[in-house]
């Protein structure tokens, strides 16, 4: 049986939600393994003076599955 854990990230880039959405993919498989899904919940941009985008953001769930140890069989 797998259990999955799902944590919300947010993360953001000067190219594109697509690129933000990758690079929180990047960023949070340094510390987590087994990554399964990314769920984009919220984009949002950053506007400059000269009204463009700056920065494309977005507000995601990941989910990846939990490692769990064998149970380990005692014998009495």
């Amino acid at each position: 049986m797998a259990i999955i854990k799902v944590i919300e990230i947010m993360c953001n880039s000067p190219k594109s939600w697509e690129d933000a959405a990758q690079q929180a993919v990047i960023e949070a498989s340094r510390t987590i393994k087994h990554i399964r899904s990314l769920y984009i919940k919220e984009h949002s941009a950053l506007v400059d003076v000269n009204n463009k985008i700056k920065e494309y953001r977005i507000t995601a769930n990941i989910s990846f599955e939990i490692e769990i140890e064998p149970k380990s069989v005692s014998k009495k």
